[in-house]
């Protein structure tokens, strides 16, 4: 594990926000690990910690807005867009689908960063890559506090993750013993 990605397991601990137990995970899988970033998120000098290491990552993209994916992206994509000096808006839930609302338009072409809190199987990038470009904007790379996949999940645009860890996860019908016992908890990032 790099000192980078130690620094980040260290400030999800510390602020109480990597959660052990039973936990099933947006992608349906369940997961004895769970990164809960709205704990970190109550901690501004934690967020201004996250989105610095992220920028250094994204700032050569030449993007004019950056996007958050609601809930988990948004306080940190409004910090990276702060630190970046660029335009921020967010994508939100209709539906149980990332949607571009409140009359939010992009101009032909705009270049798009996209921050996400967690990523496990990538689910609501692919969302927001595809809701981005069916309003004519142009999404160049993706940021992430924590990829769940180790770098596995993979996109049509370069993507950067402050860390890259493989806490197993498991399908429904596929649980080892010592997490079928734990009662199962969603409880939000």
């Amino acid at each position: 594990m790099s000192q980078t990605e130690q620094e980040i397991i260290q400030i999800f601990k510390d602020s109480g926000a990597l959660l052990e137990g039973h936990f099933v995970l947006r992608s349906g899988l369940h997961s004895g690990h769970f990164f809960q970033c709205a704990q970190v998120c109550q901690y501004l000098d934690k967020v201004t910690r996250l989105a610095e290491i992220l920028v250094e990552h994204l700032k050569d993209y030449e993007a004019t807005t950056v996007v958050g994916n609601a809930m988990g992206g948004l306080v940190i994509g409004q910090e990276v867009a702060r630190q970046l000096n660029k335009r921020y808006i967010f994508l939100e839930k209709e539906n149980d689908r990332l949607k571009l609302r409140r009359n939010f338009k992009f101009s032909p072409g705009e270049k798009i960063l996209i921050i996400e809190d967690v990523i496990t199987k990538g689910g609501r990038v692919f969302e927001a890559i595809d809701e981005i470009k069916a309003h004519g904007g142009n999404p160049v790379a993706v940021g992430v506090i924590v990829d769940r996949s180790a770098g596995k999940t993979q996109f049509e645009i370069p993507h950067h993750s402050l860390a890259e860890l493989n806490f197993p996860t498991y399908e429904a019908d596929k649980l080892p013993e010592e997490i079928k016992s734990i009662p199962t908890s969603k409880p939000g990032s």
